[in-house]
């Protein structure tokens, strides 16, 4: 292949095979976090929608009887303790692309929730730790706010 046809690399610094094994792994939807709280959900009788599209940010779980949306977020790529993060990405390969896309994460994090709480939906953000550690925990929240949603309604 000469260099005119030669894409441009996707990440900025140097990849090595090893980082780019482990990216490519990397999924957006359908996550473990995801299929625990969604089993979770589906045994409790909760029926929802995955990956709706038609709202904004594409929540991975859409309660959309009760309007609630819900989000499955990884510590590492939506900023959990940004700041001692912050702090260990300085120090790391590609800090600049990471630290830059981390921080475009938590920024699109806020303008989806303003986006749909404007449509009139309730939002959770579940960290992949309290998911996997809890789901029962989590489970507990998401019917609380169905219950505070059926008491606000009658």
């Amino acid at each position: 292949m000469d260099q005119a046809n030669k894409k441009e690399p996707r990440f900025h610094g140097e990849v090595t095979e090893k980082s780019h094994k482990n990216m490519s792994r990397i999924r957006g939807k359908d996550t473990s976090i995801e299929v625990i709280l969604r089993k979770a959900l589906w045994a409790k009788g909760y029926r929802y929608r995955k990956n709706y599209t038609k709202l904004p940010g594409r929540p991975d779980i859409a309660l959309t009887k009760y309007k609630i949306a819900i989000f499955c977020d990884s510590e590492f790529f939506h900023g959990k303790d940004y700041d001692s993060l912050k702090e260990k990405l300085d120090k790391g390969k590609n800090a600049d692309y990471r630290i830059k896309k981390i921080e475009r994460n938590i920024e699109r994090d806020k303008e989806k929730d303003v986006l749909l709480r404007f449509q009139g939906w309730s939002i959770l953000h579940f960290w992949g730790n309290e998911i996997s550690k809890d789901v029962e925990g989590c489970i507990k929240v998401i019917e609380e706010m169905i219950f505070e949603q059926k008491m606000s309604g009658e």
